[in-house]
């Protein structure tokens, strides 16, 4: 009984993560850590709101920055590069915005905090659906 009760457990663990909500990413980017987080999990081709959260070398969260989400995706045979940029607003302790991917495939994303005359980046990939 104690067997199937941990197994249980196992797969609904592994089941909540592999459809978690939201795609989250957070990384170090200069004096700041900064978590982006998509509302879709996987991102999806269309509208994706896109919230992120700054904090700074003390862990407190940063809410006078400027900040913009850039997200390209790169030319293939007979298709020219999409490249897009939006400001985030911010929102509570959050900046928010959207990204509208036009089609399935892999994206680069660009978060830009603009910050005492300074810019640190933050840069990974997704993979829309």
């Amino acid at each position: 009984m104690k067997k199937i009760s941990a197994i249980s457990i196992i797969l609904l663990l592994i089941a909540g993560i592999a459809y978690a909500k939201s795609y989250e990413v957070t990384k170090k980017a200069g004096e700041y850590t900064i978590a982006a987080t998509i509302d879709n999990n996987p991102p999806v081709v269309g509208e994706n709101g896109v919230t992120i959260e700054i904090k700074d070398a003390s862990g407190k969260g940063v809410t006078d920055a400027k900040v913009k989400v850039e997200y390209s995706m790169p030319a293939m045979p007979g298709m020219p590069a999409m490249n897009y940029k939006t400001d985030a607003v911010l929102k509570g302790t959050g900046y928010q915005s959207k990204m509208n991917l036009s089609m399935a495939g892999s994206w680069n994303v660009t978060v830009k905090v603009l910050r005492g005359g300074k810019t640190a980046t933050m840069k990974f990939n997704v993979d829309a659906h």
